[in-house]
């Protein structure tokens, strides 16, 4: 189904979530990319945890392995070495989302915005570590063009973007002054994250051996591309996305409390579905439904809601978080 009429985000797939949140009648909600596959095991579980959380966080892993899939794996190791990675599907509660008015779909990192858009409104997230969910790898000339645009994604996390900023300088600084050993001790410590994020929540079983030797690989092509990120952030061009041109990446945990706030102190009444958000409603106040992007889908369960599958385009190659 395509997204519905109202105005358009620059990110068009949180279109196509407005719209499944909005025709969704069951209160447990699973919005996934077109490439993602659930198993009947993960979806049920995800409607189990929605019980106790306004959004749950599962863990992508590619299937089949391709080489590029394998290269993109070492991104997602070494995000769950520091906490989890940012996937191509969550599950959340519909009522939630309908109380927060949405979420900002106008940024680059639509995932990371709507993390952070319930933990402002007061919302509790579960990531599980062991929740894995299989999603088709993308083409290599897909693969190839993700390559900065996840790059850029991290200007919504500057410390994170530091440290990779800080990378390139860092090896030629050390081999300038003929310290090869300090940039091997460096690959061995990427190296040895990822094999702990592999190992986290039993990841051993969907994440293979060779992307942890990848890793330090992927660390340089990131700190590559975050060069160039930057570049295209600070020269005003932003990142081109489907025929548009998009500028932010995401919304700090701050300004969108302080959106929330205002948007409370006001009494706003949220937009109507398929509008773009204001500044969002604290959460437990009622707000009509608006929503964002993705596939929609739900387990046979009569607590989770079947919606409409989208017809937006995806960017099918994880994220960075």
């Amino acid at each position: 189904m395509p997204p519905g009429p109202g105005p358009k985000f620059l990110n068009g797939k949180v279109d196509g979530i407005v719209t499944g949140l909005r025709l969704a009648r069951a209160e447990h909600v699973v919005i996934a990319d077109d490439d993602v596959r659930y198993d009947a095991h993960a979806l049920a579980r995800v409607a189990a945890l929605l019980d106790e959380a306004d959004l749950v966080r599962p863990q992508n892993h590619f299937r089949p392995m391709p080489w590029h899939a394998r290269w993109d794996t070492a991104r997602t190791l070494l995000n769950r070495a520091f906490g989890a990675d940012h996937p191509g599907t969550f599950g959340v509660r519909r009522s939630t989302f309908q109380a927060m008015g949405g979420y900002d779909g106008d940024v680059l990192f639509e995932n990371l915005e709507l993390i952070r858009t319930v933990r402002a409104h007061g919302g509790r997230e579960l990531r599980p570590p062991d929740l894995f969910v299989a999603r088709l790898p993308p083409g290599v000339d897909r693969f190839r063009a993700q390559r900065v645009w996840q790059a850029y994604d991290d200007l919504a996390q500057p410390v994170r973007m530091a440290v990779f900023l800080a990378v390139l300088p860092a090896i030629g600084l050390a081999l300038a002054r003929g310290r090869p050993g300090a940039v091997a001790a460096g690959a061995v410590l990427v190296v040895l994250l990822a094999e702990a994020g592999r190992r986290r929540g039993g990841g051993r079983r969907v994440y293979p051996f060779t992307s942890v030797l990848l890793a330090p690989g992927w660390v340089l092509e990131r700190a590559v591309c975050s060069w160039l990120a930057l570049a295209a952030r600070l020269t005003g061009r932003g990142i081109p996305y489907w025929g548009r041109r998009i500028h932010v990446a995401g919304h700090s945990l701050r300004h969108l409390r302080r959106r929330a706030a205002a948007r409370s102190q006001m009494g706003a009444v949220s937009p109507a579905a398929g509008s773009r958000p204001g500044p969002l409603r604290g959460r437990g106040e009622s707000a009509a439904p608006c929503a964002s992007r993705h596939r929609t889908v739900s387990p046979t369960n009569d607590r989770t809601g079947t919606a409409p599958r989208s017809s937006g385009q995806d960017r099918s190659a994880g994220r960075p978080g």
